[in-house]
């Protein structure tokens, strides 16, 4: 049935099942996708050898370099996917969600978990460093709740933002990818991302504090 409508129709025209059709068509002479950039492993293995010898050197510098470079990144790729990018997908059509996600969502599969990883180890051994895991140390009730609050960060960006992203690329890799789908999962990773971007602002006014005190 879509082989005779589409002779039918001149190049380009959507068909009777609209955006979704157009976007099927599209998807059948395109590429498979790659789900994770093979070219961004490299990156992602130096970034986690350097936090490795800043462990093992455990000097202040490096500790701090790891630890506020992998949280601005990560507060402020949050706030930008929440704020900036979540508005602008919700008023694309479908089959340009698709072409972003399928030039989008790739790299976030690496990205992510390297600077949670980079952040969260980063900033447990600099507490440890300095010495606020301490129960005697007056910080230490700000360090324990910036531990919940990263915590949650955490969990939502590995339990729920990484799942979602997995499942867009994989629905992209179908030979007819289900727009409608893609459409909501992308939501629901973009506005995930902005909430646990909001939840960075706290993290922001601990760290200030601590860095002041």
């Amino acid at each position: 049935m879509t082989e005779v409508i589409s002779s039918a129709r001149p190049a380009g025209a959507p068909g009777p099942g609209g955006e979704g059709a157009a976007m099927g068509g599209l998807a059948g002479a395109a590429p498979p996708l790659q789900i994770v950039p093979l070219a961004g492993i490299p990156l992602v293995g130096a970034a986690l050898v350097g936090l490795v010898v800043a462990l093992a050197v455990n000097d202040l510098w490096p500790l701090e370099f790891f630890h506020v470079v992998g949280g601005g990144l990560w507060t402020g790729i949050d706030l930008f996917l929440g704020f900036i990018i979540g508005p602008v997908l919700g008023r694309m059509s479908i089959p340009a969600r698709v072409e972003f996600s399928k030039r989008f969502m790739p790299k976030m599969v690496l990205l992510m978990p390297t600077l949670v990883i980079i952040t969260l180890t980063g900033g447990w051994q600099l507490a440890r460093h300095v010495g606020n895991l301490a129960s005697s140390s007056p910080n230490h009730a700000w360090i324990i709740a910036s531990f919940v609050v990263v915590g949650v960060m955490a969990i939502v960006a590995l339990g729920i933002l990484e799942p979602a992203n997995l499942a867009v690329l994989f629905e992209l890799r179908k030979p007819v990818p289900n727009g409608a789908l893609i459409g909501k999962l992308m939501k629901r990773f973009i506005y995930t991302a902005g909430i646990t971007g909001a939840m960075q602002v706290a993290t922001l006014l601990i760290m200030t504090h601590l860095a002041s005190s």
